[in-house]
């Protein structure tokens, strides 16, 4: 059923772009979250990296000129060094944290992204109308097809 998630959530993210203009953290980001739905401490951790991720954007955008590719670079990066220090350092700290993490490290970097050229309110509440959008559908076709 993973497959037909994915596909759904393309479909339903873009649907949602024609329709209203706005990215919900990426075309794809709903796919990975409507596939995590049930786990909603790795959707949290996914969020929490991509705010962070946003953060060291602003600060660092005072000192270099990052715009277009540049920032979609860098947001990925970071989001990626996020990923990685919540992986590493994380679970030495605090035991119970191990599915307390992120989602990839791409996800939250294409969310920060987003949330940089949209806004954080804006991307965030797109980004959970088409989550539950896509788990919702994706629920109904598994109760159709059996």
């Amino acid at each position: 059923m993973e497959y037909e998630i994915s596909f759904l959530g393309l479909l339903v993210s873009l649907l949602f772009i024609g329709i209203t203009g706005i990215y919900p953290g990426g075309v794809i980001v709903p796919s990975y979250l409507g596939l995590f739905l049930r786990s909603p401490e790795r959707i949290a951790g996914t969020l929490i990296v991509a705010l962070l991720t946003v953060l060291c954007y602003k600060v660092v955008s005072n000192y270099l000129i990052l715009f277009g590719t540049r920032r979609f670079v860098f947001m990925v990066m970071i989001a990626g060094l996020w990923t990685l220090v919540w992986l590493r350092f994380l679970p030495s700290l605090l035991p119970a944290s191990l599915e307390f993490r992120a989602i990839g490290w791409v996800v939250p970097g294409l969310i920060a992204n987003n949330m940089e050229r949209q806004g954080i309110l804006i991307t965030t509440a797109s980004l959970v109308t088409v989550t539950v959008a896509v788990y919702f559908l994706s629920q109904f076709l598994r109760l159709i097809m059996g």
